[in-house]
């Protein structure tokens, strides 16, 4: 310890002193993926080190409106969302939508953040499309900030009116999973079949997610033998798995969204196929996290949901205060097996099990 010691410079280890002795919390840089050009489909990924800011020039008025908060995905959103607006000392509001299907009450939501005075409008979409031509008629002149659900930047309106976007291409999350699954079962090894269950049907990621899966296992001897949908609630999810228990008693894997993945587990252990099916998650939660240790899940992505609403506050800041911002950011994706679960990873993606929602911060506060 005390040779290590002697090579650090006088000057550093007494900014680690003060530092200290001030209660000084150090921020570092992350690894990030700045996109260029901005919301192109043809963009050019670069990782670069991204230096969050510690504090806000003033408590700005930042709206963030997001889908449902029915699953720890978002819920993990709206944590790394307040940690943000807690340490730089914004006042920050957040409605939830309460599902996939409900883009007249989003809708209404942003018409809502337009009379609260926003400075800034983050928007987690409930439909890729359902903006265009219409989204600066609800939020004025306020700018608004995309995050984790992707828009449709071919459309003017939408171009116009977003300044910034944080978010990974879910067809790469549907990807990885396909890849594990094809490596697993190449041509020739034997043919399986997999249940697909990828979540609401044209909504969120699911499109993007599902031509990544089915573009990584073809070729190889995985089998979708059907395609079930419904939106991201326990009930749903479980009502099509005792489904595909009745119609498709041979599958071999159950592959879909985190809902359908944590659902499953419970599931197979009521029917007792547990030894028979194995589970496979397109994306991260709490619930896939702990089927992850107890190897009842074989594999999961993340894309960092904690670290995407962080990077979002962070951008919305930015362009407040004029200061220098990536405008097209998204965090690596990360595949995560029983015997991969770095804890770094995981803090940057999942909320800590005490947490609740939140849905008002201001002066480095949770307003309850």
């Amino acid at each position: 310890m005390l040779s290590t010691m002697r090579k650090i410079p006088l000057i550093s280890l007494l900014f680690l002193f003060i530092s200290f002795s001030l209660g000084v919390k150090t921020v570092y840089a992350r690894e990030v993926l700045s996109h260029t050009p901005p919301f192109s489909p043809d963009a050019i990924s670069v990782a670069i080190d991204y230096q969050p800011l510690t504090r806000a020039l003033k408590p700005w008025k930042i709206c963030a409106v997001y889908p449902h908060l029915k699953d720890s995905y978002w819920l993990s959103i709206n944590y790394g969302m307040v940690q943000q607006a807690k340490q730089l000392g914004i006042e920050l509001n957040v409605f939830e939508a309460g599902g996939y299907p409900q883009l007249q009450k989003q809708q209404s939501q942003l018409t809502a953040c337009k009379k609260w005075q926003a400075d800034a409008i983050i928007l987690g979409t409930v439909d890729r499309d359902a903006y265009n031509g219409i989204l600066s008629g609800l939020t004025g002149d306020i700018p608004v900030f995309a995050m984790t659900n992707d828009l449709d930047f071919t459309d003017p309106n939408i171009r116009k009116t977003i300044k910034a976007r944080v978010g990974v291409d879910w067809y790469y999350m549907g990807k990885q999973a396909g890849d594990f699954l094809a490596k697993r079962h190449p041509k020739g090894s034997g043919k399986v079949k997999v249940a697909w269950l990828p979540g609401p049907k044209r909504r969120g990621g699911t499109k993007p997610v599902s031509d990544g899966f089915n573009d990584a296992v073809f070729g190889s001897d995985i089998e979708v033998v059907t395609t079930l949908w419904a939106d991201n609630s326990k009930e749903l999810q479980r009502d099509l798995i005792q489904q595909l228990f009745d119609n498709h008693a041979d599958i071999d894997y159950i592959v879909g969204g985190a809902v359908a993945a944590e659902v499953a587990i419970s599931e197979l252990r009521t029917n007792n196929k547990t030894d028979k099916i194995k589970i496979v998650s397109t994306y991260l939660s709490h619930g896939v996290y702990r089927g992850l240790l107890r190897e009842k899940i074989l594999f999961s992505p993340t894309d960092k949901m904690a670290q995407q609403a962080k990077l979002s506050v962070d951008q919305a800041v930015r362009y407040l205060e004029g200061k220098p911002s990536n405008i097209d950011l998204a965090p690596k994706i990360e595949a995560l097996t029983p015997n991969h679960l770095p804890e770094d990873t995981i803090t940057n993606s999942l909320s800590p099990a005490e947490f609740r929602p939140v849905f008002h911060v201001s002066d480095h506060q949770i307003k309850r």
